[in-house]
């Protein structure tokens, strides 16, 4: 944390503030800092994060093109590759390859890289994160005798460990768990089943309801269809049943197919019958 106050009141070697975490440094609920003076006094608060791991802010051009600004090596990396698999631009006959498209070439100023070489050049474009900044006006009360202490409070975004990622592990990974997972999974499948169920019946008596004629006859057609694939009946009997089905252009060809049937037929039966052998 960098603290600067009024340069012009305090001197070049007195308006600066600085405290930094070190390995050793203990845990602490605060500290204070004072300087004398009898007037409101600008105050600039400087709020470095610790991350853990170590994030950085990317350059500006590359931010915008991957949709990531402040996040950790592992990440921007991850978010690298895929804009490479989603634009498709690993080299189809030299995999080890990215082929830079135009917004690459003017990032990494070249028109071809290796993957290898991604996380070296990455580095010119990875900055330490902005710190956090905060404006603060120190003001002198006018009435000595008022001892009312003022507090401004701050919310700040921190990342911290999932308490629960522990122990989900340790509970998937225990095998007394196995059993009781599968109950629960199995009665998952019995839920989804039933649910499955009830929105079928649900839009069967919803359909019924909203029109009943054209619910019926629609369900007519389906059983019909139905009926002919169980008792494997050809054809379609409800339009073979209306004159308008036997003047359709293919009805004089199956009519000619028909007769020509019939005559090879009785053309076979005589030969047989007089004992003429087919040559």
């Amino acid at each position: 944390m960098v603290i600067e106050i009024d340069k012009d009141l305090y001197g070049p070697d007195n308006h600066l503030v600085e405290w930094h975490r070190t390995p050793t440094t203990q845990e602490t609920d605060g500290f204070q800092v004072k300087r004398p003076g009898d007037v409101a006094v600008n105050c600039t608060i400087l709020l470095l994060l610790d991350y853990q791991p170590l994030q950085f802010k990317l350059d500006q051009r590359l931010a915008r093109l991957l949709g990531v600004h402040t996040q950790t090596r592992p990440v921007i990396i991850s978010a690298l590759w895929q804009y490479i698999k989603t634009h498709k631009l690993q080299d189809p006959h030299e995999k080890e390859f990215v082929n830079c498209d135009a917004f690459l070439k003017q990032i990494f100023l070249t028109d071809k890289m290796k993957f290898a070489e991604i996380p070296q050049r990455l580095n010119p474009l990875l900055h330490p994160p902005d710190p956090i900044v905060i404006n603060h006006v120190i003001t002198v009360e006018e009435l000595r005798q008022a001892e009312i202490k003022k507090t401004a409070c701050y919310d700040i975004d921190v990342e911290v460990d999932d308490t629960l990622k522990t122990q989900m592990n340790n509970f998937l990974l225990s095998t007394a768990s196995q059993q009781e997972i599968q109950t629960l999974d199995n009665k998952i499948h019995e839920t989804v089943e039933t649910i499955n169920s009830l929105k079928t019946s649900r839009e069967f008596f919803q359909s019924f309801g909203n029109d009943p004629q054209l619910f019926i006859d629609k369900w007519l057609e389906s059983q019909t269809k139905d009926l002919k694939t169980t008792t494997d009946v050809t054809g379609n009997p409800e339009e073979e049943r209306k004159v308008d089905y036997y003047y359709q252009p293919w009805v004089s060809e199956g009519v000619c197919r028909y007769f020509y049937g019939k005559i090879q037929q009785k053309r076979a039966e005589l030969d047989s019958g007089l004992g003429v052998r087919n040559s």
